[in-house]
């Protein structure tokens, strides 16, 4: 544990550091804090955890992060800076206002829209629209965002190239990861660009987007700490709980939000799953 916190100062600095870059060398990609955390210490331990247990919270403080599951797949990620991401987003859902940042996925309606509301400002979506894949690096206040493509199905069992994005936010010292409309398990170079995921966004629809033991052994592989469900249709989320052993634990929260920082990452992998899923 002591190693994980050894490390993250210089995960930060260098981050700071793109931050301060003359604006000529800026418009170069950011280095990841996630994948090079991960490439130094893979099996870095993880903390404690406190869940959050009531929907009356305060405002985001120091380093926390305010997630709140809105429904399907989308989630409102609130940033210690200020910053407010919607994943996956259609505009069926009410938000408390416009965020800063939209994610999108263009598997059904229900995970995109071509008429967000004109006062999002970063609209980012998960496919090409040049014929070749989505390919995101933008920094966004205390926010670096960036995507890995996955394929996604395109109907009579063939499969579209590039046509899911997992979305990673990296935000106060966090990885946090949103799978999309997964609809097949990950390879190695898809888990190298990856990094390190602190936080999990997960689809449980048993599938829909993948079957619930192949999503599971993608979790697992994975090794966050967090893993939120959502994506639920049909079959019980305990349907998914199942695939898990002792290895994790699991929890139902009382509210739709949870704040998580650095230092409140649970010892062992937490399956929370959120009011609403």
């Amino acid at each position: 544990m002591m190693l994980r916190y050894l490390l993250l100062p210089f995960a930060a600095i260098a981050f700071l550091h793109f931050l301060w870059l003359t604006p000529a060398r800026a418009q170069a990609a950011p280095v990841s804090q996630c994948q090079a955390i991960a490439e130094a210490r893979p099996d870095v331990a993880f903390a404690s955890f406190k869940p959050w247990a009531g929907l009356n919270v305060q405002a985001v403080v120091g380093d926390e992060v305010k997630i709140t599951y809105i429904g399907h797949s989308t989630f409102l990620i609130e940033t210690p800076g200020g910053v407010s991401i919607a994943t996956d987003y259609s505009g069926w859902y009410a938000l408390p206002e416009a965020p800063d940042v939209v994610t999108m996925n263009k598997a059904h309606s229900s995970h995109y829209t071509l008429t967000p509301d004109p006062a999002i400002k970063h609209v980012l979506h998960g496919w090409g629209g040049d014929g070749g894949p989505a390919d995101h690096d933008v920094v966004v206040g205390d926010t670096y965002i960036r995507n890995v493509t996955t394929d996604i199905g395109a109907g009579g069992g063939t499969m579209e190239p590039d046509g899911n994005s997992i979305f990673i936010f990296e935000v106060a010292g966090l990885c946090i990861g949103h799978l999309g409309h997964l609809h097949h398990e990950l390879d190695e170079t898809d888990y190298a660009e990856i990094g390190r995921l602190d936080v999990l966004m997960v689809p449980v629809d048993g599938g829909l987007t993948m079957g619930a033991e192949s999503m599971s052994r993608v979790v697992a592989r994975l090794r966050s700490a967090l893993i939120l469900p959502m994506h639920r249709r049909g079959p019980p989320v305990t349907n998914f709980l199942q695939m898990f052993g002792d290895g994790f634990d699991k929890s139902f929260a009382t509210g739709a939000s949870v704040m998580v920082s650095v230092r409140s990452l649970p010892r062992k992998p937490l399956i929370y799953i959120l009011q609403g899923v």
